[in-house]
């Protein structure tokens, strides 16, 4: 398994496999075009690796040249073909063979027809590594295949995923897990910021955490952090519609992500409601609330010593820490209640090396991804 950016992907086509298909279009051409000269038409960026490699097994003469078509941003097509460099040299009475890394819906291939139809050419063939036979137009026929693969998005061997990956010599396929959505509670010092970290990293999610979705609206002056503020400022509290509307916010902003970790929302009953309702309307849901559970008197301790190291004057008084335990108990119990109807509630013990921790909410999120 690999990382590019935010996605994960795991191995799907290997070197040697890539290379005979390879050898064998080469072959297939020659067999075709070993009287002529034709010229082979590399489609960029994608198509680099695949014209080196199929030149190299190519034996009889030939002549290479290249355009630049563009469609995909990150993990879609855009629908909008974009021409940023033409064939320059003179292909009339030429026979032009296309070289095309991948063959999905056809739009790309309609660009590229269109732009040899009024060439006068002698003949007009198309070649692609990679065709996806499930969702291709079928308007221009295929002369040359390597592989045809399932209507999966693909990285490695020249194709990219937001400009990483080009440089591998095998292909992977993204690893389209479900969404994960999870609410993340735990009492102070038992952990919940390091394993939302590690829990964001292993599996691409994105760390919402209220606190910091207000800090920033507030600071930026966003029309959100204005409305809070002004409920701040009178000493009220902020209605949970401004809240929600914050992580909508965030939801929003980040498309891409593999799922969200909810981290100090919801804290009752309302919100947890509230914030079932916002994740429908986007056809998503809460896949699993977990507790970082923790003996009380270990948490004191931790949280004196936290104090002693940090000067956090909160962690710092024995009688404070257990009224933040106790607000914690009230506010979480209704929670737990909520969710655990819904069959969504797990507690896990938060007590042990970090790795153990990290590893016991693995198993968790493993009974549902």
């Amino acid at each position: 398994m690999i990382k590019l950016h935010d996605k994960l992907f795991k191995p799907f086509l290997g070197e040697t496999r890539i290379l005979n298909a390879v050898q064998k279009m080469a072959g297939d051409i020659a067999e075709d075009y070993k009287d002529d000269v034709p010229i082979f038409v590399g489609v960029l960026n994608g198509s680099f690796m695949f014209v080196s490699d199929f030149l190299k097994a190519y034996e009889y003469p030939c002549e290479v040249s290249f355009v630049k078509l563009s469609s995909y941003q990150g993990l879609t097509s855009t629908g909008i073909v974009e021409t940023l460099l033409d064939v320059s040299e003179n292909i009339e009475g030429r026979s032009v063979i296309i070289l095309e890394d991948i063959i999905d819906t056809g739009r790309t291939l309609q660009k590229l027809v269109n732009l040899f139809s009024g060439a006068n050419v002698k003949e007009f063939k198309i070649a692609s590594l990679f065709y996806k036979p499930d969702v291709y137009n079928g308007e221009y026929v295929i002369d040359y295949v390597g592989l045809e693969i399932p209507d999966s998005f693909i990285v490695g061997y020249g194709l990219d995923y937001k400009e990483l990956g080009r440089n591998l010599k095998e292909v992977y396929q993204l690893n389209q897990t479900n969404m994960i959505n999870l609410v993340l509670f735990g009492k102070p010092g038992a952990g919940k910021g390091t394993q939302a970290g590690f829990l964001k990293e292993k599996y691409g999610l994105k760390h919402i955490s209220t606190g910091d979705v207000f800090r920033f609206n507030m600071k930026n002056g966003t029309e959100l952090g204005k409305l809070a503020k002004s409920y701040i400022d009178k000493g009220d509290l902020v209605p949970d519609e401004v809240t929600i509307n914050m992580l909508k916010d965030e939801v929003e902003k980040n498309s891409d992500a593999a799922g969200f970790i909810f981290d100090g929302f919801p804290r009752t009953t309302a919100q947890a409601e509230a914030l079932d309702n916002f994740l429908e309307s986007k056809d998503m849901k809460i896949d699993a609330t977990i507790a970082l559970e923790a003996d009380e008197d270990v948490l004191v301790a931790r949280l004196l010593e936290r104090g002693r190291e940090s000067g956090r004057s909160d962690d710092q008084d024995e009688s404070k820490i257990r009224n933040r335990f106790d607000e914690y108990n009230q506010k979480t119990a209704p929670l737990k209640d909520y969710y655990s109807k819904q069959g969504k509630f797990h507690s896990v013990n938060g007590i042990g090396q970090i790795a153990e921790i990290t590893e016991r909410l693995a198993k968790v999120i493993a009974r549902f991804s």
